[in-house]
């Protein structure tokens, strides 16, 4: 008798745990279009494979009548369960529990996961929701704060972190998931702010609403803070689970490579009309990136921030690489603050988890003028140098069009431990534009000249002639091989498989210091 009473002891703690905040609060949070904390992890988790821990935890805390207020769990559910047979620790945000507030043994309970995601060598999934830090608890809940920033800090390049918004996230809150590798974020329902609106309006007199502040689209296109906006926490999490699949589990893991029905072999003849005559005309390089990768495999992160560079996972042969390219159809392709800071946070993760790089080049340069300069487009340019000098993974580099300057030099050259770099016909490899460097090598000649016009035209031509084309690069050894378009799937390939066991390092030292 006395075994039975225990056991529904058990079952009772359980089944108050799996209310949650109970009824009333779960139909808020359905109201507002949003999933209950449990409801995301079964749509996160492959089906019956989430392992809970400290289900019957409860706070501590006995100040502002939070004693009588103890429920299981207390506002976070953790553990850990699959995605596609791979193991991954989890923690989901319980907005209908204290509003999803951090407290000292909520913080305890991921803190928990992420120690053991660090001893096991696998990935750790944050889901938030919750409206910050639990006052009524002080100075502890902060440090609960302070204690999984440092635990993301020291797994960053050691496991991949991924969170999703899907509620509120402001204050300390928001500072975990900029320290994770990809955060997603849900239209109209998460916003993510260090100082909210009525703060903002008691200190500058600005009148903002928490979406335009700080919502999904706004971090999405002007502070670069969102990877990948959904249109609500279904796709949310399915797109979780499709990014999961390119990456490996921890940093000493290979990356996942598939079964590819995508012939390794397959030309497009296409690819040879692309590029336009007319080398100021812009052409879309996602164009190129869809036609060479594994069929419908390509994966972009970033899409609506900095969109004159494009990044994303794909396959090649069921390979998992990381793509990396100048977008000519904006801004010409060039290389501004914002692109060269997008770029560089990619190729670090990407040489931080063993996955490939593929550079697809058509860059003019950076973009002039003294809103970049002012705002240091040398030492943000200097960090897309920075990673691409620094990462060891095997590195491709296909060059379209344009190569200028400086530019050409960052976009993973030969110079920089390029492995394998090939070239188009159509590529320009030049220190600037013929217009430009005619105007001033021939700047007598054109002044002089009763046509400066006509002449300028024609040694524009000339410099084209000599400089804006492939081959002098080739003749060097800086290009492995000048290509038909048609033939780069099937070249980008066979480099991969050629490096499949490449072995290379840097100079052994505590950390390198990236212009930050």
């Amino acid at each position: 008798m006395k075994q039975e009473t225990q056991f529904r002891w058990l079952e009772q703690l359980r089944a108050e745990a799996l209310k949650g905040g109970g009824e009333e609060r779960i139909r808020k949070q359905h109201d507002k279009g949003k999933l209950t904390a449990r409801e995301r992890l079964r749509y996160l988790l492959d089906e019956g494979t989430f392992v809970e821990m400290d289900m019957l935890v409860k706070h501590r805390s006995h100040d502002f009548g939070l004693d009588k207020q103890r429920v299981p769990g207390d506002g976070v559910i953790t553990g850990y369960g699959y995605i596609n047979g791979r193991i991954v620790f989890v923690f989901s945000q319980d907005f209908t529990v204290f509003g999803g507030s951090l407290s000292e043994t909520f913080a305890e309970k991921i803190i928990k996961i992420m120690d053991q995601a660090m001893k096991v060598g696998a990935p750790v999934i944050g889901l938030n929701d919750s409206g910050g830090a639990r006052i009524q608890e002080g100075v502890v809940s902060l440090g609960g704060y302070a204690e999984i920033f440092l635990r993301n800090t020291l797994a960053s390049g050691v496991i991949p972190q991924i969170s999703a918004i899907m509620g509120p996230c402001a204050g300390g809150a928001v500072y975990s998931p900029a320290i994770t590798d990809f955060t997603f974020m849900v239209k109209k329902s998460s916003y993510m702010f260090v100082t909210g609106p009525n703060v903002v309006k008691t200190v500058t007199h600005e009148e903002v609403t928490a979406e335009e502040l700080g919502g999904a689209e706004t971090h999405a296109t002007k502070s670069g803070v969102n990877h990948l906006t959904c249109d609500n926490d279904v796709q949310c999490l399915k797109q979780i689970r499709q990014l999961f699949s390119y990456m490996p589990s921890n940093n000493l893991d290979d990356p996942p490579r598939i079964k590819s029905e995508d012939d390794p072999g397959r030309l497009d003849e296409n690819l040879d009309e692309i590029i336009p005559e007319n080398p100021n005309q812009p052409y879309n390089m996602k164009d190129i990136i869809a036609t060479t990768v594994d069929r419908d495999s390509f994966f972009e992160i970033h899409p609506d921030y900095a969109p004159n560079i494009i990044v994303g996972f794909a396959r090649y042969d069921g390979y998992s690489v990381g793509i990396v390219a100048n977008q000519p159809n904006y801004l010409a392709g060039v290389l501004d603050i914002d692109g060269s800071l997008k770029g560089a946070r990619f190729v670090r993760f990407c040489d931080a988890f063993n996955i490939p790089l593929i550079t697809f080049e058509d860059v003019p340069g950076f973009l002039p003028g003294t809103h970049q300069e002012w705002g240091g487009i040398i030492k943000h340019g200097a960090k897309l140098l920075y990673a691409f000098s620094e990462a060891t993974v095997p590195k491709i580099t296909v060059i379209t069009r344009k190569a200028y300057g400086g530019a050409y030099d960052v976009m993973s050259s030969k110079h920089i431990r390029g492995d394998a770099n090939y070239a188009w016909p159509t590529a320009e490899i030049a220190v600037m534009g013929p217009k430009g460097a005619a105007e001033i090598i021939f700047r007598k000649e054109i002044k002089d000249s009763e046509d400066p016009e006509k002449m300028l035209a024609r040694k524009e031509e000339e410099y084209r002639e000599k400089f804006a084309n492939p081959y002098l690069a080739a003749e060097r050894g800086y290009i492995d091989e000048v290509i038909e378009p048609r033939f780069t799937r099937m070249r980008i390939i066979q480099a991969l498989r050629m490096l499949e066991n490449k072995a290379d390092s840097n100079p052994a030292k505590k950390h390198g210091n990236i212009p930050l």
